[in-house]
């Protein structure tokens, strides 16, 4: 069985950490593969209620294996690294209604950067790194990158930051709003479980609702997006967790969610 992808449950979060230390977690064919079974695991179990994608050693993850694609017997060829690889593993973060969390260890290159920046959280190691590297090498930015970076921080600099294949510091990714925290070595180990608990201890549909309308956000006219928030608005005040937010409230006590 390929280790290239650990998995941990704890109190309801589960850890998928990318573990091809040794070449910076980039990605082969076994791995991305095993990646959306993960996720989808991940999806399937219940008791599972959040999400945390990081890295094992130094590097959270450099993007595709360049010895892969220069191997005449190994290379899976653009397409299918692009239609079976990459756009799954996208299309599988933002489906998932359940929150994902990328904890971002160290240097996120190429589609590694553009995994994170599709997560719904995204917190930095203090000393992490995120590089648009594709122009470096003669190609276009994939893994949704040029769909999520010019949300985050604009066309400008996202423009800027693909075609110069600038590096990126945790510190001023933070400042240009690609992610939502940097915190220090000493502490990120921590802070991601406090986080992560968090979050799994919520009312879980409701995250999931929430992430359906950022997505949809994404594209849809205002009086879309009003639609659709109060259709899904709906849903979450018949869920168990709603009503128990609301009598945890009027009790003055903290509330017990279930995710249900």
């Amino acid at each position: 069985m390929s280790t290239y992808i650990q998995k941990e449950i704890e109190n309801g979060v589960a850890w998928l950490r990318l573990n091809r230390p040794e070449v910076f977690n980039s990605f082969n064919r076994e791995m991305a593969l095993l990646f959306q079974s993960e996720l989808d695991q991940c999806e399937a179990d219940q008791n599972i209620r959040a999400i945390v994608i990081t890295g094992n050693g130094k590097a959270f993850c450099a993007g595709q294996d360049l010895k892969e694609v220069t191997s005449p017997e190994l290379n899976p060829g653009f397409r299918k690294i692009l239609e079976e690889h990459y756009n799954p593993i996208i299309r599988r973060i933002r489906a998932i209604n359940k929150p994902i969390i990328a904890a971002v260890n160290g240097v996120a290159a190429g589609a590694g950067a553009n995994i994170a920046l599709a997560c719904d959280i995204v917190i930095a190691v203090e000393g992490a790194a995120f590089i648009q590297a594709f122009s470096k090498i003669g190609l276009v930015p994939d893994s949704a990158g040029t769909f999520f970076l010019p949300r985050l921080i604009g066309f400008q600099k996202a423009s800027a930051l693909m075609m110069l294949g600038d590096k990126v510091s945790a510190e001023e990714a933070e400042r240009l709003g690609m992610v939502y925290k940097v915190v220090s070595q000493d502490s990120f180990s921590e802070t991601i479980k406090e986080i992560s608990s968090t979050l799994a201890m919520m009312p879980t549909k409701a995250l999931g609702y929430t992430k359906q309308l950022l997505n949809a956000s994404m594209e849809n006219t205002l009086e879309e997006q009003l639609s659709m928030e109060s259709k899904l608005q709906i849903a979450s005040a018949q869920t168990e967790d709603y009503a128990e937010g609301v009598a945890a409230f009027v009790e003055k006590r903290k509330p017990k969610f279930k995710g249900n």
